[in-house]
């Protein structure tokens, strides 16, 4: 007789730990207070992003959850595109952290250092004016968050017979035994994958673990004309200081920070670096900015945007700027440094949150490692 095992959460996390059980031969039931997933699983650039990790463990989970990815994607028929990545530098500073960084991991990576014509012949998106040159990184991918998600949980139910409990509201969790707002549920095991929302089920938790908010502001452009293509993922030098791979680059990030601080005062103020990629459908998904705390302003800040797209000027050529639609997103940060909350309240409950931000590219890999007892 099959083992019961109950996620509680139907975003990226929590269907990433009912993959992985449902593979290990759980019989596995997932709830969700809402219709459908709602959250930051869904308002993200639905990037698959292995160069933001740091060498060792994480950039190892992050290629497992990246080859997960794949693999699910084609047996789900859900779109994807392995675009690569392609990090640009205009000022001599942002060069030599690319030559740094690209000098420090190039034995254990499979990247590019471009120069100037070889960085404009990987898009024809990017801006040729005052480009020193590019990394370009083969690892990276894309799948259109919002489609991914809400096909992978029907791929689930009709490949393993999942069942889902959609907008039903879990109570209580205890050992053995869960209780929503329609019924009390028994279950061998029972994961808790519910974002920033796992505060209301275990708030002694949430306070222990130093965990804050994070809002992120994004948009999308229409879709571009002519079945135009960016190709790679696009990154400006802003994002050398917000990813924590970058500090392999050493003393010449910390001078580029510095030179950000004095130079682009608002942009570190919200915690903005600029990314740019493409769905399936041609748009272009813009972001993002980082503002924390434990309790955020619902509507969009106008001057965020505005610092987001002047900013995504100076290094993409996009032939239709116009703005179709503009969102936020909350996840879970945790103050401390730790990469993620894995952590077992009770016998037979296991809570796993706290990404930080980095839903889509680790966990799929996360899961796997925890549910085949190799999580470190």
């Amino acid at each position: 007789m099959k083992k019961k095992a109950i996620v509680v959460g139907a975003g990226i996390v929590g269907l990433a730990v009912t993959r992985a059980l449902v593979i290990k031969g759980y019989q596995v039931e997932v709830f969700d207070r809402s219709a459908f997933a709602v959250g930051a699983s869904i308002r993200n650039f639905g990037m698959i992003w292995p160069i933001g990790q740091t060498e060792g463990k994480m950039y190892e989970r992050a290629l497992l959850s990246r080859n997960i990815w794949h693999d699910i994607a084609i047996d789900a028929s859900i779109w994807y595109n392995p675009t690569g990545s392609l990090h640009l530098a205009y000022t001599n500073l942002e060069w030599e952290v690319l030559n740094d960084f690209y000098e420090n991991i190039k034995d254990n990576r499979s990247y590019k250092l471009l120069n100037r014509a070889d960085t404009l012949q990987k898009s024809h998106a990017v801006n040729p004016v005052e480009l020193k040159g590019g990394l370009y990184s083969p690892d990276e991918m894309i799948v259109d968050a919002p489609i991914a998600i809400s096909s992978l949980s029907k791929f689930l139910q009709e490949k393993y017979n999942v069942g889902f409990h959609w907008q039903e509201h879990v109570t209580e969790v205890q050992t053995g035994k869960l209780k929503t707002t329609v019924s009390t549920y028994e279950s061998d095991e029972i994961y808790v994958c519910t974002g920033p929302d796992f505060e209301n089920l275990f708030p002694k938790i949430f306070e222990a673990n130093v965990t804050t908010k994070c809002k992120l502001q994004m948009m999308k452009t229409v879709t571009q004309p002519n079945e135009w293509q960016l190709g790679p993922s696009l990154c400006g030098g802003l994002s050398l200081t917000h990813y924590h791979s970058f500090h392999a680059a050493g003393a010449s990030l910390d001078l580029l920070k510095k030179h950000y601080a004095d130079t682009l005062p608002d942009y570190i103020k919200w915690g903005i670096h600029v990314m740019v990629s493409q769905n399936s459908r041609g748009e272009l998904i813009i972001g993002d900015s980082h503002e924390y705390g434990p309790t955020h302003d619902p509507f969009d800040k106008h001057i965020i945007n505005a610092f987001i797209l002047d900013y995504l000027r100076t290094f993409a050529l996009i032939p239709d700027q116009r703005i179709a639609a503009t969102w936020n997103g909350v996840y879970p940060k945790l103050k401390n440094g730790a990469t993620e909350i894995v952590v077992s309240p009770m016998e037979g409950v296991t809570i796993v949150n706290g990404i930080g931000g980095a839903g889509m590219t680790l966990s799929f890999g996360l899961a796997e490692q925890l549910v085949n007892g190799k999580y470190s």
